[in-house]
């Protein structure tokens, strides 16, 4: 790396980064723009126990990054913590791929899915924290590229979910529980890219500015780590079976189960604990010095209030993808034309050709071969009619989810500038985060104006939905990619990981909750909740009943919106325990 390079631009390894990560969000992404359809479609659940399946899984997700954020602090580094990872999560989109392949046969799919789930949460912990905090340490602390750095790593992220839903929707949501199925397969392929990419180039673009390899193992303890997996893998699954094998363990004394065991929410409770047991660790750590421990407090406030934005721009995998497939109208009254398409494509290949010429530091104007070769291709497959006239009716519900991620692509570089232009005049973290809470309050508000008094067979325009999902996006980019950086900046670095991993943690409180929310949506078009007598049974939160659609989105006004009026009034003290960081 040369001395121009770290001057005028981002490190190369920053882009190899980028490149994995968006490979490896095609594939989560791609999974779960599918995942609620999959089992309310072929599996045939209800809406209630698909939200909170849904729930269970991504609040699982985001807690096992604790413990690989912390095994790669004590042992593997980041760079295998990413290998073991990655290879798990290949796995476990294989795995759905069977579950799909039989989900006629109920029994064996349920279980198919299980074993799936659990793996891609476990190799989610080793992948997630650790490539998130290689970001951070291409990198000085007093950097002021760091924002930046994460705002475009964020872009990849985004740019794979943008993908995902298109791709793996077309092939899994056709109305065919059949096809689910593809739709699984490319996302395993998806992480299988991120995998192999980041394993041939990590040792040449992987360094830090001093021109050293990051992320290398701390000590050899193979054996302590794949037991520590093997044994999450197994209590991960008895997780998503608690009240099954309790069950059984009960009937081997001829007992029966206890109505409040069998309600007790074990996940939910877990991952409470977990955050609670962490912030109590590190305060009791006598190794921290007052800055240190005042920057973890922020870290922790911090990730308390995103709690709040999550669970409720997290909808977009539940409720709200429920919500598109059944009370919106997803007709498009256009087409795209075949030549539009052929530019469209031509376009893409020219770009990407572009930016492998520049990473791989190609002769000048091969990218110029590798456009003309493809887009005479392209051409030849228009000619042929392979490439025809794209209609949009009845687009699949799954596609929505593609609505945010492309605001980010869009938007990214424009929100990376202005924090670069704003400099030390820009706001404080906790101040941006604010403003995310309150943009994600004002898309509820858009949407619970779009179903106020509509009956909920009555299908409203897709244009309420997309223009909440816009308010939802602007307010991701204030809060996301700056609370990952404001983590990177004030974790000392023997806790980098761990404390990325507690980051994560947050977010998996925030979606079990946001899946406990999502089963009390209503009665939709597509599923009437009725009791014996016939009248439909609704579900009420500390006392307020929700009848209806605007009734379910007042829920999220209301705690996005007051959460973020109070860390606005916190700002202020909480810059103060950052000691100087921004």
């Amino acid at each position: 790396m040369t001395d121009t390079q770290i001057q005028k631009g981002h490190p190369r390894g920053l882009y190899l980064l980028f490149f994995t990560e968006m490979w490896e969000r095609f594939s989560y992404y791609g999974m779960r723009a599918l995942f609620v359809l999959f089992m309310t479609k072929a599996l045939l659940m209800t809406n209630e126990d698909a939200s909170n399946i849904y729930g269970n899984y991504t609040g699982l997700v985001y807690l096992t990054p604790l413990l690989g954020g912390y095994l790669s602090d004590r042992y593997w580094g980041n760079r295998k913590s990413i290998f073991l990872g990655g290879i798990l999560m290949a796995i476990g989109q294989f795995l759905m791929f069977i579950s799909a392949s039989f989900h006629d046969q109920q029994a064996l799919a349920i279980t198919m899915m299980w074993a799936g789930l659990t793996t891609l949460i476990v190799g989610n912990g080793f992948f997630k924290p650790n490539i998130s905090t290689m970001v951070g340490q291409l990198y000085t602390k007093e950097d002021t590229r760091v924002d930046s750095a994460f705002t475009i790593f964020y872009m990849g992220v985004n740019l794979g979910a943008f993908f995902s839903p298109l791709i793996c929707g077309s092939l899994g949501d056709t109305g065919d529980p059949a096809d689910f199925k593809w739709g699984f397969l490319a996302a395993c392929i998806g992480m299988i890219v991120s995998l192999i990419s980041f394993e041939l180039l990590k040792k040449k673009y992987v360094r830090g500015l001093d021109g050293q390899a990051i992320g290398t193992p701390v000590r050899k303890s193979d054996l302590k780590v794949l037991g520590l997996v093997i044994g999450c893998i197994a209590l991960i699954f008895f997780l998503f079976n608690f009240v099954d094998i309790t069950q059984w363990i009960f009937g081997l004394f001829n007992a029966g189960m206890p109505s409040w065991l069998a309600r007790f929410d074990l996940i939910f409770w877990l991952v409470v604990i977990a955050f609670a047991a962490v912030f109590v660790f590190f305060m009791m750590d006598k190794s921290l010095d007052k800055i240190e421990r005042d920057r973890i407090i922020v870290i922790f406030v911090l990730a308390f209030f995103v709690i709040f934005f999550w669970s409720a721009f997290e909808q977009a995998g539940a409720s709200l993808t429920i919500f598109a497939d059944q009370n919106v109208n997803r007709d498009v009254p256009f087409s795209l034309n075949k030549w539009l398409i052929f530019i469209i494509l031509s376009a893409l290949l020219y770009s990407l050709s572009k930016f492998l010429e520049w990473f791989f530091e190609w002769k000048k104007n091969t990218h110029l071969i590798i456009s003309a070769i493809g887009i005479v291709l392209f051409l030849g497959l228009v000619l042929i009619g392979k490439i025809t006239t794209a209609s949009f009716e009845n687009v699949p519900a799954s596609w929505f989810q593609s609505v945010n991620p492309f605001v980010i692509v869009t938007f990214a570089p424009i929100v990376s500038w202005l924090w670069a232009q704003l400099g030390n005049k820009q706001p404080s973290a906790p101040t941006k985060m604010a403003f995310g809470l309150l943009f994600v309050a004002l898309g509820f508000l858009l949407i619970a104006f779009g179903v106020k008094g509509v009956d909920s067979t009555v299908k409203i325009s897709m244009l309420w939905l997309v223009g909440m999902y816009f308010l939802h996006t602007i307010g991701e980019l204030c809060l996301s990619p700056i609370g990952q950086s404001m983590v990177a900046k004030l974790s000392p670095l023997r806790f980098s990981s761990l404390l990325m991993g507690t980051w994560f943690m947050a977010n998996a409180i925030a979606n079990k909750v946001a899946g406990m929310l999502s089963s009390m949506i209503p009665p939709g078009a597509g599923e009437h909740a009725a009791t014996a007598s016939g009248t439909a049974e609704y579900k009420s939160l500390f006392g307020y009943q929700i009848t209806n659609l605007y009734e379910f989105f007042i829920v999220f006004i209301g705690i996005s919106g007051i959460a973020a009026i109070i860390l606005f009034f916190l700002s202020k003290k909480l810059m103060k325990m950052m000691h100087g960081i921004r």
